[in-house]
């Protein structure tokens, strides 16, 4: 299962991981949430000691949130030594995900 990251734990667990992150922003009420979320369990399993894969429930978690302009979810970004590297926003396949997270290990 993905971590559960919020506003008291990001800066902890994303921004001083030596792995890179890949955060999945959501909410209960997002259908397209609902669709994604499976895969980023899923990738998170594969990755494991790789990469840290984790969620931040947008409603919970507002700081965070505003913190990296969050609009649209779901919005997954990549973090890399405390940096965004990447993003991706709507629902798409795991290889896409996958193949995004592949290229910053």
């Amino acid at each position: 299962m993905a971590l559960e990251i919020t506003d008291a734990n990001f800066e902890e667990v994303v921004l001083k991981s030596d792995k890179p992150v890949l955060v999945d922003f959501w909410a209960e009420w997002c259908g397209p949430c609902r669709m994604v979320g499976p895969v980023v369990d899923e990738i998170s399993k594969e990755y494991e000691g790789k990469a840290l894969v984790g969620k931040v429930n947008v409603d919970n978690n507002p700081q965070i949130s505003t913190q990296f302009g969050i609009r649209n979810i779901p919005a997954l970004l990549y973090f890399k030594n405390g940096e965004v590297v990447d993003k991706q926003v709507g629902a798409v396949p795991k290889s896409v995900l996958a193949q995004k997270l592949d290229k910053q290990l």
